[in-house]
């Protein structure tokens, strides 16, 4: 048995394809003609550039549109002349060939990123080494193994995968997938989640410890793989898997239902989406509303903002799509780990503390409102709600709603209809608002807790940081008592409380979420069945009286155990 990480959830049985990728040595060559040279590689680029282009749409379609955006984030790095520019510096100084002066900058910035502390900015080397591999392949006229040409089925044993590889994956043929490296948010395993292939990760050894034609269990719930495992343990996993097979038939026949517990308290399951591709997915998989529409994708896909007729046709499909169910839209939320590169933003000590989001919208109100514009055109089409990030007390929150009645101002003199029932609220995700919620719930429709952050910021805790990780914890008692003050203080004015942090779609708290009141849980499309399964099966008052306990518990480990006695009493 050979443990790795849990990084997409599911049992696969089969044989195994262990995938060696030979290192191709590369020699350090003198050449005569720098201009041919340099030629060569922007050839080379371009071919590269049209192979992404393709992956991308794929991907695009398999996966949609969010998760597709690594694609362009390599394409971006085939444009960006700290990149591209230092290999055909090398070139030009050294006169050495293209392949030797792409491997020595790629080795540098792949260095660069392994070496720090932050284990997403690490796990951005996979990028580098994924692009820079496809460029050496072309200009040294290799041709590579297709993984979408995989013909049989088969768990994909590999040193690493690469985004492309992933995104090119038939799930009728690749079961699962295990890799010697990485990470539970890798391009790799976010992918292989959206795709709903089992995976198990970090494994350091499983290449050289398993032969193709070797039969693996891979279970992606545990981090595990088998090796050749004996008839019993075949049988124990083939029921596992049966079970889930089961269960996710069982999850199917709440597509239509009503998210009610067992004494009729009714709260809504809604969808965290990042484009109007992705609403298919939400409903196929329940959707009540969607509870965050992540805008900043629009902006992302892009080498310049994007313009108002843009926005206004995303905002409009997202709003019909849903057909009459509410929509939350958020309003660009750029900044902390978000960066545009044709947005020139000053690097920051803190950027998570500094120049973003409802910041960064009040300072350039030009952005701002041509988002607002687009919003409340789109309005007519649809159940809007509209959400404010990153406030942090009522000051911000007014200079907002102002920005918002000088935009309805400008439509209503130019004859542009708009709807008069677009909800305005914000997210509760520093704890300053949560602490003052009481004051901000007069000025609001709704919030909706962003836990990511808030977590975050209460027990200040970089969430990238897995040397201090074990400290960013959902059950701390501060956390779970702010997020209670904030729900209660929106009751007490009338209005509605969601939660669109990854803790909305985490089984194990919401019993204590119902219990507290929380009106929506706005979490992945994924999540939405096994969340509803849950709800209906609980009893809202027996939650209440679990929720006033929790809040009275000095640790988070007392919170589990309270917890873990109230779903298996």
């Amino acid at each position: 048995m050979l443990k790795g990480i849990a990084a997409s959830s599911g049992v696969a049985i089969g044989k195994a394809l262990v995938i060696v990728d030979k290192e191709v040595e590369i020699e350090r060559r003198t050449i005569e003609n720098v201009e041919a040279e340099t030629t060569k590689l922007q050839n080379a680029v371009a071919t590269a550039k049209e192979q992404l282009e393709k992956i991308k749409e794929i991907a695009r379609e398999k996966i949609g549109e969010d998760k597709a955006q690594v694609f362009e984030a390599h394409l971006m790095m085939l444009e960006d002349p700290e990149f591209i520019g230092a290999v055909e510096a090398q070139i030009s100084a050294e006169s050495i060939c293209a392949e030797y002066a792409l491997k020595q900058t790629a080795d540098m910035f792949i260095s660069m990123f392994e070496s720090m502390d932050n284990e997403y900015m690490r796990e951005r080397a996979a990028d580098i080494r994924d692009v820079s591999k496809r460029i050496i392949n072309i200009l040294m006229g290799i041709e590579t193994a297709s993984i979408a040409e995989i013909d049989r089925e088969c768990i994909i044993v590999i040193n690493d995968l690469t985004p492309s590889d992933t995104a090119q994956m038939d799930k009728e043929k690749v079961l699962g997938f295990a890799t010697d490296i990485g990470g539970r948010t890798s391009h790799s395993a976010i992918m292989a989640r959206s795709l709903e292939i089992p995976a198990v990760v970090g494994l350091s050894n499983v290449t050289t410890t398993v032969k193709t034609g070797d039969m693996l269990i891979l279970d992606g719930d545990e981090g595990v793989v088998i090796v050749n495992p004996d008839e019993e343990t075949l049988q124990k996993y083939r029921e596992k898997q049966q079970k889930l097979i089961e269960y996710k038939k069982e999850l199917s026949k709440l597509v239509n239902a009503e998210s009610i517990t067992v004494d009729g308290r009714k709260v809504e399951l809604a969808a965290n989406i990042g484009t109007p591709s992705n609403v298919e997915g939400a409903l196929k998989n329940g959707a009540e509303g969607v509870g965050l529409f992540r805008t900043e994708f629009l902006y992302m896909d892009k080498d310049s903002l994007p313009t108002e007729e843009e926005q206004f046709e995303a905002y409009k499909a997202v709003l019909e799509g849903m057909e009459g169910r509410p929509v939350v839209i958020r309003t660009l939320d750029i900044g902390g780990d978000k960066k545009l590169p044709y947005l020139k933003i000053d690097e920051e000590m803190n950027p998570f503390l500094g120049y973003r989001a409802i910041r960064l919208c009040l300072d350039r109100k030009d952005i701002f409102k041509t988002q607002l514009r687009a919003l409340f055109r789109a309005s007519v089409y649809g159940n809007l709600k509209i959400m404010f990030p990153m406030i942090s007390g009522i000051e911000e929150l007014r200079q907002a709603k102002a920005v918002v009645e000088e935009v309805k101002n400008e439509l209503k003199v130019e004859g542009i209809a708009y709807s008069n029932d677009v909800e305005i609220g914000i997210m509760i995700e520093i704890p300053s608002a949560a602490i003052v919620s009481d004051i901000l719930a007069k000025e609001v429709d709704f919030f909706s807790i962003g836990t990511n952050d808030l977590i975050q910021y209460t027990v200040a805790v970089d969430r990238m940081n897995e040397k201090i990780s074990y400290l960013y914890d959902p059950f701390h008692p501060a956390v779970l008592r702010l997020i209670k003050m904030v729900i209660d203080n929106a009751h007490k004015e009338g209005k509605w409380a969601g939660m669109c942090g990854e803790m909305a779609g985490d089984e194990r708290i919401i019993p204590v979420l119902l219990g507290f009141g929380l009106d929506e849980f706005s979490m992945s499309a994924s999540s939405i069945l096994k969340a509803r399964k849950l709800i209906t099966s609980l009893n809202y008052e027996e939650a209440k009286k679990l929720a006033d306990e929790v809040v009275m518990c000095a640790t988070s480990e007392e919170i589990k155990s309270k917890i873990q006695n109230f779903v298996n009493r």
